[in-house]
């Protein structure tokens, strides 16, 4: 019924309307019925982990799959990894000063401290780039003594391109074989020793050769021996000396074997005199 503005309507269940609320509520139970509900982990699967508790279908594995180039997969490639560029990064990765400090050490070579500065990190860069300037200053004073010389007698000059070539095969190969030979000796007399720290000892004892062979242009012959050998005595006793404690554990012939050393170093200075600091017109 209407009673003024406002309508009343009676207290009854209607169709879409929510019942009126009584004045004193009695308590009302709730039971639910039993469901299909699993408790979990299930009884049979405590500790484990079963297949239906596995991540989803769609789910992101991006952090669970091993990324490419990972140490395991470094670890799988097994020698195959030496010829790879990546192998060889650390050995080039040196600065200026380091390489100075070095070729500061190469020439005083009685100090015999090299080996102990530079055992965790030996490098190649100045090596390699040692023997590279070895082979054009030798091809270029080698030149340039025989001009120079011919040109004193007025003779004929022809420029001789063996000269680089020879260069190159007596430094690179003297740098790479000699220390792949002691380093098989050295393993052989159970005193090993790693094969980049000798590469980088004897390419480090070459660079007194450099100053030789600048200073071999003066056209005196007894100068130039005296040069050869002081260049060849220098840079024997850096590799003797720096070589030698490390060989005394290699029993009672570690004295051969330092000896065998210097006297090596001493032949190539000798080779260097007859070929490159002797000029025959």
């Amino acid at each position: 019924m209407m009673s003024g503005n406002y309508t009343s309507i009676d207290n009854q269940n209607v169709s879409g309307s929510v019942p009126a609320v009584s004045d004193s509520p009695a308590q009302v139970s709730v039971k639910f019925s039993d469901s299909d509900l699993q408790t979990f982990p299930p009884s049979g699967a405590q500790g484990k982990i079963s297949k239906a508790s596995g991540p989803p279908r769609d789910a992101d594995d991006t952090f669970s799959k091993p990324r490419s180039g990972s140490s395991d997969e470094s670890q799988s490639s097994g020698w195959f990894r030496a010829f790879t560029v990546g192998a060889y990064k650390p050995y080039f990765d040196v600065d200026t000063s380091d390489v100075l400090d070095r070729i500061k050490d190469s020439v005083l070579p009685f100090s015999g401290i090299f080996n102990e500065k530079n055992s965790e990190r030996p490098d190649l860069y100045g090596p390699f780039w040692i023997c590279t300037t070895l082979i054009f200053v030798a091809a270029a004073i080698g030149t340039f003594v025989t001009y120079l010389a011919h040109k004193l007698k007025n003779q004929e000059w022809e420029y001789d391109i063996n000269l680089v070539t020879w260069s190159a095969g007596l430094f690179y190969g003297y740098v790479l074989v000699v220390p792949v030979c002691l380093y098989v000796i050295l393993k052989y007399f159970s005193a090993p020793s790693g094969l980049a720290q000798l590469l980088c000892l004897y390419g480090y004892s070459l660079f007194v050769f450099i100053p030789a062979l600048c200073l071999s242009v003066i056209p005196v012959d007894l100068f130039r021996w005296v040069i050869a050998g002081v260049a060849g005595v220098m840079s024997a006793s850096f590799v003797a000396l720096n070589l030698r404690n490390h060989i005394k554990s290699a029993g009672e012939r570690w004295f051969l074997i330092v000896a065998g050393i210097f006297l090596l170093q001493l032949a190539l200075s000798m080779v260097l005199k007859l070929y490159l600091f002797t000029v025959s017109v």
